[in-house]
């Protein structure tokens, strides 16, 4: 069983440099393996081999850019009913929103079916979003580091139809070396986003627009219930009301920053009004 890719990386030629361009491919096959094994077979393996049943094949170049197409193969009998069952939209879906958490990027939405794929998989969601900062994402972007050239992903639909799954510039590559505050600062906040079974998701910070992925200080597992239902009822509380009738989480939080100063993230440590 395939599903059928492209790897596009913009050029004004079509050509690139050799030895970037298959660093940059090397990384996108590494993380379309991850996600898919991760997934699929609901474990992260640190290392691809050969030998897995999770693969993927280079197939025809295209011009237009420098264009790859490849596929993700599934050797698996198993693993491929799995697949059968997940639907190949949603696991489409599901490879753009773990790259878009892995970048700190605020997730396209997804259908319920794939929302609840991801969900289920509890810590593995995680780990599969730790995987990929490793090495695969770094090695993707090197044709933009290097070159200033843009990288997509996208889902071969059929010969002239293709849909982008995920991009990568120079912008994105900076998330990759952000670093945990010293300091914590004092918020009030809306959760806006929640996984009950890995603990991340998104607050918006009162007077701002957009909102920043969270997460918590200690693994989720070992949180307590009382704790983890503050964030749940507040979910629940503000979903679908007016924003004055919001009620506001005022906690304490590390903040994860680039080197540019930006905040693309909270590490929450405690929340002053629990009650």
């Amino acid at each position: 069983m395939t599903i059928d890719l492209d790897l596009v990386i913009a050029t004004k030629e079509d050509s690139v440099d050799m030895k970037s361009g298959l660093t940059s491919m090397q990384g996108v096959s590494d993380a379309v393996r991850c996600i898919a094994e991760g997934v699929l077979a609901e474990k992260v393996p640190e290392r691809q081999t050969s030998k897995s049943n999770v693969r993927t094949s280079l197939k025809k170049s295209f011009k237009g850019s420098y264009g790859q197409i490849f596929s993700l193969d599934i050797n698996n009998e198993d693993l491929k009913k799995r697949l059968n069952r997940i639907g190949h939209a949603a696991f489409i879906e599901i490879i753009g929103y773990f790259i878009s958490e892995a970048l700190y990027k605020e997730p396209e939405p997804i259908s319920p079916k794939a929302e609840n794929i991801v969900n289920n998989l509890g810590d593995i969601a995680e780990k599969i979003v730790q995987q990929l900062r490793v090495s695969s994402l770094e090695n993707i972007h090197d044709v933009s580091i290097k070159f200033d050239h843009d990288v997509l992903i996208r889902h071969r639909i059929n010969r002239d139809r293709q849909k982008v799954i995920a991009s990568f510039d120079k912008h994105s590559a900076t998330a990759l070396h952000a670093e945990v505050g010293a300091r914590e600062v004092d918020l009030s906040v809306v959760v806006t986003r929640l996984n009950i079974h890995t603990g991340n998701g998104r607050i918006q910070i009162e007077g701002e627009d957009e909102t920043t992925p969270f997460g918590f200080a200690r693994s989720y597992q070992e949180i307590a219930t009382r704790f983890k239902k503050i964030f749940s009822h507040n979910l629940d509380h503000n979903n679908g009301i007016a924003h004055d009738k919001w009620i506001y989480l005022r906690i304490a939080a590390l903040p994860v920053k680039l080197k540019d100063g930006r905040i693309i993230k909270y590490i929450i440590n405690k929340v002053h009004n629990e009650n």
